[in-house]
């Protein structure tokens, strides 16, 4: 460490022959100062972010902007990914020394050096670096993230649908995020059971039974419709 070469308080001795390296070390040890406090700065993020985004669900598909959060949360997720995969890299080179991937760690701006020196100490399985399960972990969370996008956007693609089955209409509400049916008067215990049974719900502002929009929605109203 460079700051251990120089005393505490010493002054730059002008004119002296060590002048210009106690400058240039003096400079380096600034230069490491304010990569640290980035590197910790940026550890907290990423920290703050594999918490926030350890529940996919958090983000709720009936929230109008659903899928541009999901958007958001999956590129998080992805530069979390890309981080632990740089690290783990620089931790298994076998050609480093444990100081060398300290420093290229924090030169490469992915830890500080405290959380460096933590992530190169051997676990209980005496491995180094991420576990492979944070990894593997973080990948399925992004896959079920992804999958929630795709079918958001399919559910837009597909649009508001409006029919009539034996004088029930149903609309396929993608604005509402709602799959409504809508009964001329109150429908049988028999058929109330089976609408609550399947997430159908009575909306009073609406004046329609519904339920979130899914493609099993859809199938259990047209199954329920021709009761």
């Amino acid at each position: 460490h460079i700051g251990s070469f120089i005393p505490f308080g010493q002054p730059i001795l002008v004119g002296h022959h060590s002048e210009k390296r106690h400058r240039r070390d003096i400079g380096k040890i600034n230069t490491n100062m304010q990569k640290s406090i980035e590197a910790d700065k940026k550890a907290e993020y990423y920290a703050n972010k594999a918490e926030n985004l350890e529940n996919s669900n958090v983000i709720s598909s009936d929230d109008p902007t659903a899928r541009e959060q999901l958007k958001l949360k999956l590129a998080a997720m992805e530069r979390n990914q890309e981080l632990m995969k740089a690290v783990n890299k620089i931790a298994k080179n076998k050609k480093l020394s444990e100081i060398q991937k300290v420093e290229m760690i924090v030169r490469e701006g992915l830890l500080s050096e405290s959380n460096a020196i933590k992530i190169l100490q051997p676990s209980h399985c005496c491995s180094i670096g991420f576990a492979s399960y944070s990894l593997t972990n973080n990948n399925a969370n992004m896959a079920t993230v992804k999958k929630r996008i795709e079918k958001l956007e399919a559910m837009e693609r597909r649009g508001n649908k409006e029919y009539e089955i034996n004088g029930i209409k149903i609309v396929e509400n993608a604005d509402e995020n709602r799959i409504q049916m809508f009964y001329n008067g109150k429908p049988s215990d028999e058929i109330r059971t089976k609408l609550k049974r399947n997430g159908f719900r009575w909306s009073p502002r609406n004046v329609c039974w519904q339920a979130f929009y899914s493609g099993h929605s859809i199938y259990q109203a047209n199954i329920i419709a021709n009761i």
